[in-house]
């Protein structure tokens, strides 16, 4: 008996799905239908691997659909409109996971419920995982999604959605990828160069060349022990020089249409950084240039607090610190980044507080042994 290749599963979800709505199932059923070919994959296939699995999950996926419609004779008026079972066999090779994402941008969607959407449906991600990508409870998450399900029932999928919410999902299941519990980096890396070869848009560039130049730090994030990295001590011969160049260089074709947007500016910042041979050579005056443009496009207190750190090692912590007291204190990591300034500041009892009250509130298991470890340190001087 085999193991089944979740990878492999994870991989053709999309495709399968895809496959469904296009043959006229409303999402919030293909979803259902594609989920129990899944378990009956995970049931069969060690024992029985077929030859064509992407074939295999859609005929299982469509007789799931029907089985489940046909049962629910007392929810529908008609008939069951049926082309038929698809045959098992080869099916078509196009990968149908972009097509997809603009389809889950829907315009009966609010933006916000069309990326919860789309990350749950095709990312793969939890529900708990979307919620700490958007800062609210689970419940919260939980019946915004539940809400989106049911405004795209029977709904046609003929409208697909904008660039600017495609852009937004692909943004935050990278980031996922990058520091949560799966990794979907890459994936949503390889999609945004799909993107960027079918739409000649700059914020298309502007993301491709930060989840560039963010991915070629990877390797230094994490000791081999699982500690996070801060970007300061990072070992920056691990840094994948290629990647950085290949993001400077598609940076710098956007930046020169002159229409800036969000990832481009988030890009420029990310540039900077990667362009340090030492933390010391860092060029903070102008990445507080580029908050301040990030700040007026986007408004994000994220970006506010994110400047605040920048500003901090422009004009010294005092200068920070003055500019942190006009944020909310509930912002996350605000007490991180509190901390941080106060030990600058030559206050090390403050910030060890600040730093052990942080470590509580963390979300993750390794920025909490951080923050701990910073805790810690301080106390022992």
């Amino acid at each position: 008996m085999t193991s089944v290749d979740e990878a492999l599963l994870r991989s053709l979800t999309p495709t399968v799905l895809s496959i469904l709505v296009r043959r006229g199932v409303d999402f919030a059923a293909a979803e259902d239908a594609v989920q129990d070919a899944l378990v009956e994959a995970v049931r069969v296939w060690p024992d029985d691997p077929p030859r064509d699995p992407k074939g295999w999950l859609v005929t299982v996926a469509w007789r799931k659909f029907l089985d489940a419609t046909r049962a629910d004779t007392s929810r529908r008026n008609r008939e069951v409109r049926s082309e038929g079972e698809p045959q098992p066999g080869p099916t078509e090779v196009a990968d149908d996971t972009l097509q997809l994402y603009f389809l889950c941008a829907h315009p009966s969607l609010t933006p916000a419920s069309a990326v919860a959407l789309t990350l749950r449906a095709v990312g793969g991600l939890t529900t708990r995982q979307i919620a700490q990508a958007y800062l609210v409870p689970e419940t919260t998450m939980a019946q915004r999604i539940s809400r989106a399900k049911r405004t795209v029932s029977g709904v046609q999928f003929n409208q697909p959605g904008d660039v600017a919410t495609v852009l937004r999902v692909l943004y935050l299941v990278f980031n996922e990828g990058y520091s949560g519990d799966v990794d979907l980096a890459g994936e949503a890396i390889r999609l945004t160069r799909q993107l960027a070869t079918r739409i000649n848009h700059e914020e298309v560039a502007g993301l491709l060349a930060l989840m560039l130049l963010h991915h070629a730090r990877r390797p230094a994030r994490t000791a081999p022990d699982g500690r996070l990295v801060p970007l300061a001590e990072q070992d920056r011969s691990l840094w994948n020089t290629r990647m950085i160049a290949e993001g400077v260089n598609i940076l710098q074709a956007a930046l020169a249409r002159d229409r800036l947007g969000e990832f481009q500016a988030q890009a420029a910042i990310a540039a900077l950084h990667a362009d340090a041979q030492t933390a010391e050579e860092t060029d903070w005056v102008q990445i507080v240039e580029w908050y301040d443009e990030l700040v007026r496009l986007t408004d994000s207190p994220v970006a506010r607090l994110n400047r605040v750190v920048a500003l901090s090692e422009a004009d010294g912590p005092r200068a920070g610190l003055a500019a942190l007291a006009t944020l909310d204190p509930a912002l996350p990591r605000y007490t991180a980044v509190a901390a941080y300034l106060h030990e600058r500041d030559g206050d090390p009892s403050t910030a060890a507080r600040l730093y052990a009250e942080a470590a509580r509130a963390a979300t993750s298991l390794p920025e909490r042994d951080h923050l701990t470890r910073q805790a810690a340190r301080l106390n022992n001087l």
